[in-house]
């Protein structure tokens, strides 16, 4: 599979990126990276900037996987390209880091980058193709800036399109595959590295659940399966003309709350086992009620 392209630092970016052309602004999000593939048997294979996954991606990136897998729209892809293993996606998996996004409206996925044909496609490209294809790409900020007029060392970062706050960072792109990313010194960590797993905010800090002791899996379940959380997923669902069955309500609850409490969950010590079995409990039980009122 195709490796993640370089997002390096204005100060190291091509100076012809600046000299002349036209420039894309893109919001740089603070997630973690991930790449998917499809096969000719219509499965998706997915990665990180480090390894291709198995069979089974990592649990930390299960929220973004199965939001890939039942969004990806594969017949359009088909329509569009003669051989689907040739094209890779590239973007962030969306769950906490060091920014706290309003996680009811941002997607689990956000798509960057797209190989194609030998080459990484063209910034107003990408945007269209992950729209086409299902998915949600970054948010663009500004389109074809003149690249003479625009000054990285005094640029003023926008707001966020994902949570009421400052953009961890911006993607820098022209037409002719040339790139950097802005990180937001304001927000978060953001003085790491901007390659693949970049630094636009990435920051060491914890998601905020400090009640929970270890392997209070339980405790964390009651503490963020809550009716209100619950309400919240069975009225999205009903909005989306879905049914509010278990197997719905159970996935969208246990992923928003590990996008949500993320580090706490998967490297806290938390039982993860535990917490679903106790996660699926509380939704049994919220859904009996609902059978019982209604």
């Amino acid at each position: 599979m195709q490796a993640f392209p370089s997002y390096p630092p204005a100060a190291e970016a091509p100076p012809a990126l600046f000299e002349r052309g036209h420039l894309w602004l893109h919001e740089l999000v603070d997630g973690a990276p991930l790449r998917f593939q499809a096969q000719e048997d219509g499965r998706l294979r997915f990665g990180d900037d480090v390894r291709v996954f198995g069979d089974d991606a990592p649990p930390a990136y299960g929220h973004a996987v199965r939001h890939v897998r039942e969004s990806f729209d594969r017949g359009a892809l088909r329509a569009a390209v003669d051989d689907v293993e040739s094209v890779v996606f590239f973007g962030r998996a969306m769950h906490r880091r060091g920014v706290d996004y309003d996680w009811d409206a941002t997607p689990s996925f956000l798509g960057v980058d797209v190989w194609s044909e030998g080459e990484y496609r063209q910034p107003d490209r990408v945007e269209k193709i992950y729209t086409r294809l299902g998915l949600d790409p970054l948010n663009t900020v500004r389109a074809e800036v003149r690249a003479v007029d625009f000054g990285p060392g005094s640029y003023e970062f926008p707001t966020s399109a994902w949570y009421d706050g400052p953009a961890a960072g911006v993607l820098v792109r022209n037409k002719t595959g040339l790139r950097c990313a802005l990180s937001n010194p304001s927000v978060g960590d953001s003085g790491g590295s901007t390659d693949a797993d970049t630094g636009a905010g990435a920051s060491a800090s914890v998601d905020g659940d400090t009640g929970a002791t270890v392997d209070d899996a339980e405790g964390f379940a009651r503490r963020h399966v809550t009716t209100e959380r619950l309400d919240s997923v069975a009225r999205q669902l009903q909005a989306e003309g879905r049914p509010v069955t278990f197997d719905a309500l159970y996935g969208r609850v246990v992923d928003r709350v590990a996008r949500a409490h993320h580090r706490r969950l998967f490297e806290g010590g938390i039982d993860v086992r535990a917490f679903r079995s106790a996660a699926a409990e509380t939704t049994s039980a919220y859904l009996a009620g609902r059978d019982d009122q209604g």
